[in-house]
């Protein structure tokens, strides 16, 4: 009785044996399965970068280099998200490398198919639709901003940033052209006067936009054929003498493309119908009085003071004098500054105001870095 039972004691003691062993044969064969797929998962998690953000393509249209290039490369640097992109349009031909910007961020960053751009001449919305085409190939590009090679940034890039995005709206400076008489009669009824406007050329716009204007097979051509800049004497060897200079019809098509295709298209309820970027028309610069409102206001070295940034971030409203309209600023809700960005200014001027801090863009040791680079 003794024997039987030592000899059942031994045999449990072997099936618990026997099963702990069947237990850890399966969790190493377990272990051996999973293992590669868990290297594989985690490798993944290495690869695989952080979700993007929607980014802002920045697209320059300028005669070659970028002038004001270390004032941008102050105020990219303010961003470590990698929420921004860069186009440039130059003459063609012209490389931006290390002889050419001192600025990393716009090394190569020049589009292999621009054109030659002549001011006052549908070469110019020409142009912005090459720039719009390249930006449009990134997918994670969501807001189009134009600039000139003589804009300068007002605030830091997280400020910007916030600003556009939070929107929701394309920023188009666009108001009725009912002074200038601009409007071609020979671009109706493809174009009725109704839906003929004018604003700023440096927009501000969605992707949605963005898509229109570069899918544009309509009011393009109309600009093309009836939109010409009056001829001044300087043009004059490039072009035939005019029989009557005082008759002929002037239509300046970068001030008019934008704002009219989208009123054609019906979109005006999407934009937010003002500029960011402040220009100073001043009507009396000129001594020729057929010359003046033709171009903006140049800050040289002596303009450039703290209280000039101030006078132009303290406006908040804007007044459209042929729409009786006064637009007042605002962003996320609130009462806001209307300008981002500002022109037209010398290097000397915009360096000026980079070395006394007046823009804000970024801490001093990023500022004089970017200087002493």
């Amino acid at each position: 009785m003794k024997r039987r039972s030592n000899s059942m004691k031994l045999r449990h003691r072997w099936k618990r044996k026997f099963i702990v062993l069947l237990l850890l044969v399966f969790c190493f064969a377990t272990f051996l399965f999973l293992e590669p797929e868990y290297s594989k998962i985690k490798m993944m998690s290495l690869i695989t970068p952080p979700l993007q953000k929607p980014k802002i393509a920045f697209l320059f249209i300028a005669r070659n280099r970028i002038p004001l290039d270390i004032v941008w490369d102050a105020f990219f640097q303010g961003d470590v998200e990698n929420r921004f992109s860069i186009y440039v349009h130059s003459r063609p031909g012209f490389l931006l490398n290390r002889v050419t910007t001192r600025s990393s961020f716009f090394l190569n960053r020049q589009i292999n198919d621009s054109i030659q751009v002549d001011w006052g001449e549908a070469t110019m919305i020409q142009a912005e639709r090459i720039l719009l085409q390249n930006a449009l190939v990134d997918p994670f590009n969501e807001w189009f901003l134009f600039l000139s090679d003589s804009c300068i940034p007002l605030y830091n890039f997280s400020y910007t940033y916030d600003y556009i995005t939070s929107a929701g709206t394309s920023f188009v400076d666009s108001f009725a052209d009912t002074k200038e008489s601009r409007y071609n009669p020979k671009m109706n009824p493809v174009i009725p006067v109704d839906n003929w406007r004018k604003g700023s050329q440096w927009v501000v716009l969605t992707r949605k936009h963005a898509r229109i204007v570069v899918e544009d097979e309509t009011v393009f051509p109309m600009f093309q054929l009836h939109c010409q800049r009056k001829s001044l004497p300087e043009f004059w060897r490039n072009r035939p003498f005019p029989t009557n200079p005082s008759a002929e019809h002037n239509c300046i098509p970068d001030e008019h493309y934008v704002q009219t295709l989208l009123a054609q298209k019906g979109l005006e309820s999407e934009l937010t119908r003002r500029s960011l970027t402040h220009s100073s028309w001043d009507v009396s610069s000129s001594r020729d009085p057929k010359r003046r409102g033709w171009h903006p206001m140049t800050y040289k070295l002596g303009d450039a003071t703290p209280d000039l940034i101030r006078s132009i971030k303290a406006i908040d409203n804007i007044n459209y004098e042929t729409e009786y309209r006064r637009e007042w600023c605002t962003s996320k809700g609130k009462p806001s500054q209307c300008f981002l960005f500002a022109r037209k200014f010398t290097r000397p001027a915009a360096l000026r105001l980079l070395n006394t801090s007046a823009l804000e863009l970024s801490n001093k040791q990023q500022v004089e870095s970017a200087i002493e680079a």
